[in-house]
């Protein structure tokens, strides 16, 4: 181990990239237990310092991805939502999000852990728990529930053992590193789709790469709350699409249809049980003035994954659909289902 991270670690001038079969002999060493947690801190602090190269990171994932825990599941035109390990303090619309698609016949994998650094925001982990999920499934519970309701989650440490083990370097160090964008592409689901969040272009254009190296069919970056997947209301944003035929782009702009929200307070953060007290109101139907960010973050989510997905025709379309579920609750019943497959 020592021998890599001289490479890495040895400044500004000095440090160099390492190649894909160099680095993924790093990466598991790492996670056969071989490097100390001294070596691991040093080696992840020196990447985080050169900045790591799209090779290194590709090697990381490949030997995450081998050494974690895959779901047999019968159906593999699954989306894979992705969100950040970190946590986040604005709302979790992906959750809610998840649901509706669920109902309306997407199937929908979630997964998080516990809150790591450098944010410690409110994972999805702490918010579903909030809402009676049982999020510590086995592997083949989690494939009933996937059969039976559409939607599931899984806590990825307890698939990955080798994530488990760096937690406590993590925290640590405290400090971002190439591990928070390897744990959202373990693919634990097999899903053919992804949908993932980047904060700006540069982490898009050094992540979209990896993607030709990897079993997904159909790829979707988005420039999100917080670097997630989830869409903001408040401002415009940017999607990328990536498959087979390269990469493409988009803006998409709440005002043109209906949903801007001027009004954001960035300093809000809300805690677990408020975003699940937000996600069961709006589920019930409730469309009071406290909510209205909040069903507009919804609608805007769900019509646009519709369009993307290939349930509606248009970004329009999807969102009356949202609208009608909402007002319907059949997202509320869609949640219930989900619970009652769990037992």
């Amino acid at each position: 181990m020592q021998q890599w991270i001289k490479e890495v670690a040895r400044g500004k001038k000095g440090s160099k990239d390492l190649d894909y079969h160099q680095t993924k002999a790093a990466a598991q060493a790492i996670v056969n237990g071989e490097a100390t947690d001294a070596q691991i801190a040093a080696y992840l602090t020196g990447l985080r310092l050169k900045t790591e190269s799209t090779e290194e990171l590709l090697a990381f994932v490949h030997v995450f991805q081998e050494n974690c825990q895959k779901l047999n599941l019968a159906n593999h035109q699954i989306i894979d939502l992705a969100c950040p390990y970190n946590g986040r303090n604005s709302f979790t619309g992906t959750i809610p999000a998840a649901i509706l698609l669920a109902e309306s016949g997407l199937p929908v994998f979630l997964h998080s852990s516990d809150s790591l650094p450098p944010k410690y925001g409110i994972t999805m982990k702490a918010v579903l728990e909030e809402m009676g999920i049982n999020v510590s499934q086995s592997a083949s519970s989690i494939e009933n529930t996937m059969d039976k309701a559409g939607i599931g989650f899984a806590s990825t440490e307890a698939y990955c053992p080798g994530l488990g083990r760096l937690r406590k370097i993590r925290e640590e160090m405290g400090i971002r590193t190439l591990v928070n964008t390897v744990e959202k592409l373990l693919n634990i689901s097999q899903a053919e789709t992804l949908m993932m969040g980047a904060f700006h272009r540069t982490a898009i254009n050094k992540i979209a790469p990896l993607f030709k190296e990897l079993p997904y069919k159909n790829v979707y970056i988005v420039q999100g709350m917080e670097g997630s997947e989830d869409l903001p209301v408040h401002r415009n944003s940017f999607i990328f699409k990536l498959s087979s035929d390269g990469m493409e782009s988009c803006i998409v702009k709440p005002e043109d249809y209906g949903l801007l929200v001027d009004e954001w307070n960035s300093s809000i953060q809300l805690s677990a049980k408020e975003q699940s007290d937000i996600s069961l109101a709006l589920l019930s139907g409730e469309r009071s003035g406290a909510l209205r960010y909040y069903y507009h973050q919804v609608l805007f989510n769900v019509g646009i994954r519709y369009h993307l997905f290939g349930i509606s025709s248009s970004i329009e379309e999807g969102i009356d659909r949202a609208k009608e579920q909402l007002r319907t609750q059949k997202g509320l019943r869609q949640l219930g289902k989900w619970k009652a497959s769990q037992s």
